[in-house]
């Protein structure tokens, strides 16, 4: 690789990792009385990214892979802060900020090839607690076995119903690996949400299924097709990987969360293990599902206090409700979360799954 390209990258890849973990936080610790300060403690990575941009161009052809990755990851993360900064400064309102976060897993989409060629890419994919992991390291340090990496499956953005997979590139067919199938929020995907816990099941060795609903959002009421779709489509990735039977599990984020409990709890569910994070629930689903299903039920229930869709009351009657009908419920309230996706849960409940 010349010394001008090489150069290059140096100079584009800490602010474009930077603004990535600024997008992160944001995702993370975003409530709608508290955006200014949320913005404030992210910092601007996005001023020292768009400094470099320009450096991306002019390659030589062979480098052509790698500048498109950069470029397409720079100019994703570029305009999720541009929305962002628009109604930072007044000239939006908070829809723009949901909006805007959509460009953050785009980017990582296109920045996450270059893993395999540069450490720092690695590593920002690699969970901090497992960065100093040797044997991990040295697993991710092989070429990627047939059959692995990311996957989609009828999943392009505006589709509905297909999905998104991963397969850790380390897979051996030798033993059975946990699956995790994880349901993006109302009007989401399963493509974008991937990146929710692609981090988790590239550190800690799980498959991991992000589909995408088959209307706008989870079949929450009304005709139930999204039911057989997720049968599906399990089956498909068992037919054609090592799945654990005993470690299936059913978890999402919202209306997500949600339908963990409309399909999770019927008595022919594949799953054995559900986590809905920031769901709502109606006691009548406890006294409707299967009572045998449900006794002794591993169920992770993550809910935040500054919950502005689902107050935190609900979960709190959820966690008794689940409880009184059988289910063995671990409930984890989060003081700082509202409305968002609380990523530092996924490697306790991936250990929770683990047993």
């Amino acid at each position: 690789m010349s010394e001008a390209v090489v150069d290059d990258i140096v100079a584009a890849l800490p602010p474009l990792l930077q603004s990535l973990e600024a997008l992160g936080y944001i995702a993370r610790h975003l409530n709608p009385p508290d955006f200014g300060r949320v913005m404030q403690a992210a910092g601007a990575p996005d001023i020292a990214l768009q400094s470099v941009r320009s450096r991306l161009t002019d390659w030589p052809a062979e480098f052509a892979d790698v500048r498109t990755a950069l470029e397409t990851a720079s100019d994703a993360a570029l305009s999720a802060f541009k929305g962002l900064r628009a109604v930072q400064n007044g000239n939006s309102d908070l829809i723009a900020v949901f909006r805007a976060l959509r460009h953050a897993p785009r980017s990582q989409e296109a920045l996450y090839p270059l893993a395999e060629k540069f450490p720092p890419v690695s590593e920002f994919f690699t969970d901090p607690a497992r960065r100093d992991d040797a044997n991990l390291l040295a697993c991710l340090a092989e070429p990627a076995r047939p059959d692995t990496g990311i996957m989609h499956d009828h999943n392009e953005p505006g589709s509905r119903g297909g999905f998104s997979l991963y397969v850790p590139e380390y897979y051996r067919p030798e033993r059975a690996w946990p699956l995790v199938m994880a349901l993006h929020g109302g009007s989401g995907n399963g493509r974008g949400f991937l990146w929710s816990w692609l981090r988790d099941a590239r550190s800690f060795g799980a498959i991991l299924v992000a589909p995408t609903a088959t209307g706008s959002t989870w079949a929450l009421m009304g005709d139930d097709t999204d039911t057989p779709n997720l049968g599906r489509i399990v089956d498909l990735v068992r037919e054609r990987w090592n799945v654990d039977p005993a470690r299936l599990l059913l978890t999402g984020m919202s209306d997500g969360g949600t339908f963990c409990y409309v399909t999770g709890l019927e008595s022919a569910s594949p799953f054995t293990h559900l986590a809905p994070v920031a769901a709502t629930f109606h006691p009548l689903m406890a006294e409707m599902a299967d009572a045998e299903r449900l006794r002794g039920l591993p169920i992770y229930l993550v809910h935040g206090r500054l919950d502005w869709m689902f107050p935190v009351q609900v979960a709190r009657q959820t966690q008794a409700a689940l409880s009184a009908a059988g289910a063995d419920v671990t409930y984890k309230e989060l003081d700082d979360l509202s409305h968002c996706y609380p990523r530092e849960m996924n490697p306790a409940i991936l250990n929770w799954l683990h047993g």
